[in-house]
């Protein structure tokens, strides 16, 4: 078992234990990432590239970017784990995919 199967099993329990499998369906499951897609980007609003840049280096604020990190990469599984998709898999499928369409050549 990879770590991503073994997380998203670890995920199914305490969502389940709560009985919130009702409310994750797809659609809803995809609003819930892309919120928290938009709290990881607020962390960011009105901060220059070098205070973006400072943020893993104070604390407070890399607890905040950890957390949202965090939301996404939960809800990311939840999402691969209701359509059926191998999360590693396709990563790696992707990645060749981008090769192919990014050959190194071509930027040199």
């Amino acid at each position: 078992m990879n770590e991503f199967e073994a997380l998203t099993v670890t995920l199914r329990e305490f969502r389940d234990a709560r009985d919130w499998q009702q409310f994750h369906t797809l659609r809803n499951l995809i609003t819930s990432l892309n919120l928290e897609a938009a709290e990881l980007l607020e962390l960011t609003q009105w901060k220059s590239d070098a205070e973006v840049a400072s943020l893993p280096a104070d604390p407070t604020s890399r607890e905040a970017l950890s957390d949202e990190c965090a939301d996404i990469l939960l809800y990311l599984l939840l999402i691969a784990d209701t359509a059926g998709i191998d999360l590693a898999e396709a990563a790696r499928a992707k990645l060749i995919k981008n090769g192919q369409k990014y050959p190194v050549e071509k930027f040199f």
